[in-house]
């Protein structure tokens, strides 16, 4: 290690050592009104049908002292919520008796179980077993019953990847509608020696755009903002065992080779919770054969897109490996792989080889959890070899300690390459400052870190380190400012890089305004964000201004935004952006400077009918660019179809070309537990039709069976002429056992 990054590193260290050293406590946020519930113990379990019909739910106390916080902040609720809670020793119950004027009117768009509520009528339940005020669960529903869970990765963030194993029925009556949740004590993470929880709960209506909760501060709920649940006593959570075995039979067949595979794949996942928040997980011969197909996206930059991962087994505490909080910055002027740059660890570098194409992963274990202060998760993966690649072992580890109130200090190692024959590692240490407590409800965050790789062959200029400042307040002013750098030679080869040997800066301020409870706009910003990215080596390489002019929405949910933006683009090497037979349009070499303008504007999403229209116009690096993206959505109780639709007319004097990116996408639930999804999507840069329709069966949460059918057809030589490409075919089912 250089002198030049010894400085930052050993600083770090200081720093995390004796931030280590300072007491952490359960507390609420300063300002919040400390309401109590208590949780009553009872023999016999409710019988969860959606019907409040069991005796049991009268000996527990109601809660009804629900306020909104949009449109109003503290306002009377335009319906009366009720909520009741009890418990066994195995399962904590929650029922919620929510009356509504126009029950006819209640929103329930989303069909299938793991899907996000945003645009539904929503009851949200948010557990903290450990009554830290950092951490915990959040659990939703909609009148369909579909559950959809998340885990709270920050105070004022969560991971809607993370799931677990509960039940809900619904019902409606003459004035509103009924959920009824059972959550086992097995599903959750928890320290049966812990008597308070945290707890609160939220609920949507979506047609008046109103959020309203138990407990809020600032137009916010989280685990730090919540309530608190006393008389949580003798809890059982079993041995904390879970077999998860599953079966995969897969038929494929490449068309243009003629070549065809079937393929029968067993697969076990094993977990123990080693101790009531620290879990072990074991997996053999993983499978990922049902997994869905990535959103196709147009490249139109001239450095790599970011995929998010979709892999239930990589998702899965995924928050605990989480790095110097790379990619949740949030800035309008940057995009989402810029975000992503400089990730130490990113999952989807794992068990798939150039192209996406599957490979093997042999066997993985992982130790993930919490304990005291600690948040641990430990990853290694056997990879089984492909092309010139030789299997390999994959490590990785993220530690971390809760320090102060709400903040943290960690480092994460990497090593193993998944792509390559190559020896790699990569060593960070990192420290997050979070203060929600400070007067008027103003948030202050901040993060420092530093990395270093070690890569075969690469010698110097091998580390990346960032810090950043910020007041993300979601009322009044907020702003903040980050700045990165991410040298020639830095190379996590499980992480993700997509531009190097630069220094980039971001800065945003902006200013949202509430109106009055009752008026027709519920709310209105304006902001400013900039990035700035130079060479290293000396000069810019990307300059870009965001200006929100306008940007409002409705107590109806609908909204409109008007930005305008200058840009600047070096370009030290001609790059190719787009290719068709016998042609290439190339960016030439230059400094590149362009304005452009755009607007968006949609419907609430809660309607039969919905839509969202944007577009934009002006220049693109040396040439001009005019966009329109659409898409129109018509849903009722059981059936969703939304069309979707993206144009780019581009002129550059090295040519002209149009991209098109059309999908079409359709849902049909026939029942609770067994639905019908299909996702077709074209673009004219790859020319390729991809036809992705399953089946899905959940029976009871925690067992799914899928028929999934991917089929591919390319037209190959851009003439409007499609043949076959690829076909897969298969057939999944899972079960897990739980002791």
């Amino acid at each position: 290690m250089n002198k030049a990054v010894n400085l930052p590193f050993s600083a770090l260290l200081l720093l995390a050592g004796s931030l280590l050293s300072v007491p952490i406590s359960a507390q609420n946020q300063a300002g919040v009104e400390d309401k109590r519930i208590r949780g009553v113990r009872v023999d016999t379990a409710p019988v969860i049908d959606g019907i409040l019909d069991d005796e049991v739910w009268a000996s527990a106390e109601p809660i009804t002292e629900f306020h909104q916080i949009r449109p109003g902040d503290g306002t009377p609720t335009s319906e009366p919520t009720e909520v009741r809670v009890l418990y066994t020793s195995d399962a904590i119950y929650i029922a919620a008796k929510m009356d509504d004027s126009d029950p006819e009117l209640i929103a329930t768009p989303t069909l299938r179980h793991g899907q996000g509520l945003g645009p539904d009528d929503r009851l949200i339940v948010i557990l903290d077993p450990f009554n830290t005020r950092r951490t915990g669960y959040r659990f939703e529903t909609n009148l369909n019953g579909v559950r959809h869970d998340a885990l709270y990765t920050q105070i004022n963030s969560f991971d809607a990847n993370w799931s677990t194993i509960w039940e809900v029925q619904t019902s409606t009556y003459e004035n509103g509608w009924i959920a009824e949740i059972e959550i086992p004590f097995m599903s959750l993470p928890m320290d049966p020696a812990t008597e308070e929880w945290g707890f609160n709960f939220g609920r949507g209506i979506r047609r008046r755009n109103e959020e309203m909760a138990w407990v809020s501060f600032n137009r916010q709920f989280n685990p730090s903002i919540a309530g608190t649940l006393t008389n949580m006593r003798d809890m059982n959570q079993g041995l904390g065992f879970e077999i998860v075995p599953s079966l995969a039979l897969v038929d494929s067949k490449n068309f243009p080779s003629g070549t065809t595979d079937d393929q029968t794949n067993p697969s076990l996942d094993v977990f123990y919770r080693l101790t009531p928040s620290l879990n072990a997980a074991l997996t053999i011969n993983t499978d990922f054969s049902a997994v869905e197909v990535d959103n196709r996206q147009v490249n139109l930059d001239r450095f790599n897109l970011f995929f998010p991962e979709r892999r239930a087994f990589f998702n899965n505490d995924s928050d605990l490996f989480q790095f110097g909080n790379i990619g949740n910055v949030g800035n309008a002027a940057s995009n989402d792989s810029s975000e992503q740059n400089a990730r130490p660890y990113f999952s989807r570098k794992i068990g798939l080889g150039p192209g996406g194409s599957p490979v093997d992963i042999e066997y993985g274990g992982r130790i993930s959890g919490r304990v005291g202060r600690w948040n641990i998760g430990t990853l290694a993966i056997e990879q089984d070899g492909f092309g010139d690649v030789d299997p390999t072992t994959l490590f990785i580890s993220r530690i971390s300690a809760n320090v102060l109130a709400e903040s943290n200090v960690g480092f994460i190692i990497t090593d193993g390459d998944p792509t390559s024959n190559l020896d790699n590692s990569v060593y960070g240490v990192d420290f997050r400052y979070l203060n929600t407590r400070l007067p008027s409800g103003v948030a202050l965050e901040g993060d420092a870190w530093f990395m270093q790789s070690d890569t075969t062959g690469l010698e110097g200029n091998d580390a990346s380190f960032g810090f950043g400042l910020r007041s993300p307040n979601n009322q009044g002013w907020r702003g903040g400012i980050n700045y990165k750098e991410v040298q020639d030679n830095f190379n996590p080869a499980m992480g993700f890089v997509n531009n190097s040997g630069i220094r980039d800066i971001q800065a945003d301020v902006g200013y949202t305004h509430f109106f009055e409870s009752g008026s027709f706009l519920q709310q209105v910003q304006f902001s400013f964000d900039a990035q700035r990215v130079n060479f290293i080596d000396g000069g810019a390489q990307t300059e870009k201004l965001r200006f929100t002019l306008f940007e409002a929405s409705t107590n109806t949910r609908d909204s409109a935004r008007l930005r305008v933006g200058t840009n600047r683009e070096v370009v030290l090497n001609p790059f190719v952006i787009y290719s068709e037979p016998g042609r290439q349009v190339v960016v030439e070499a230059g400094d590149h400077r362009f304005n452009r303008g755009g607007f968006r504007m949609q419907s609430g999403n809660q309607r039969p009918v919905s839509f969202f229209l944007g577009g934009g116009t002006g220049g693109f690096y040396n040439g001009d660019r005019d966009n329109i993206t659409g898409r129109l959505r018509w849903q009722s109780r059981k059936f969703i179809v939304e069309g979707g639709y993206e144009w780019n007319d581009i002129s550059l004097p090295g040519g002209d070309f149009i991209t098109r990116l059309i999908t079409l996408n359709s849902e049909y639930a026939f029942n609770s537990t067994l639905y019908w999804v299909t996702l077709v999507q074209y673009d004219n840069v790859s020319e390729i039709i991809g036809v992705n329709t399953r089946l899905q069966w959940i029976p009871k949460a925690g067992q799914e069976g899928f028929i999934v059918l991917n089929y591919n057809m390319e037209d190959r030589d851009k003439d409007n002429d499609f043949s076959s490409l690829s076909r897969d075919l298969s057939l999944k089912f899972t079960y897990t056992f739980r002791f």
